[in-house]
């Protein structure tokens, strides 16, 4: 068990947080790879088990995303007004994301026609995975550092989406 965590030092903590994040759904869009690679391989996994969790981690990925150009990037331009442009090429960057995010749900809408779609759909996970890396590893190094500045009370007491995983809020690290 962990001692509890002084609430100034949770503040300091959003940018890890952030990272967590970003770790977990690169984990998923891994598993999500892993999984459709094994349907095209014959091997388990019923397509309507794989459309769930795609449409699952898409909608996961876009809360994340909305969240962050809601909540998160609105609080950092108005504190550190240098990051303006840098938060304008990841707000681009989620645009870019959403589209995929629409082509591969539009792909796996309907899970009896999964099979004839999973090539054209592993496409789309192979770039957005690459995009997604790409965009992840910018953030960390461009916000990451102004995050763990900020002091917002109303994130300590109920986090905003884009610190979220699965509906709930990241776990403290170990």
């Amino acid at each position: 068990m962990q001692p509890p965590i002084n609430p100034t030092e949770r503040l300091e903590a959003f940018g890890t947080q952030l990272i967590d994040v970003h770790s977990w759904l690169r984990e998923e869009l891994s598993e999500l790879r892993d999984n459709l690679d094994a349907f095209l391989d014959g091997q388990a996994h019923h397509p309507r088990e794989l459309r769930a969790h795609c449409l699952t981690f898409c909608s996961a990925l876009e809360r994340h995303h909305t969240g962050e150009d809601g909540t998160a990037f609105p609080v950092l331009a108005d504190e550190f007004p240098d990051l303006r442009p840098v938060l304008e090429k990841l707000q681009q960057d989620h645009h870019l994301v959403a589209d995929i995010l629409r082509r591969i749900e539009a792909l796996v809408r309907d899970a009896r026609t999964m099979g004839d779609d999973a090539e054209r759909v592993r496409r789309e996970l192979d770039g957005l995975a690459a995009i997604m890396e790409s965009h992840f590893a910018f953030e960390e190094r461009q916000i990451t550092a102004a995050l763990n500045t900020l002091k917002v009370p109303r994130w300590e007491k109920s986090p905003p989406d884009f610190l979220k995983t699965s509906g709930t809020a990241v776990p403290e690290p170990d």
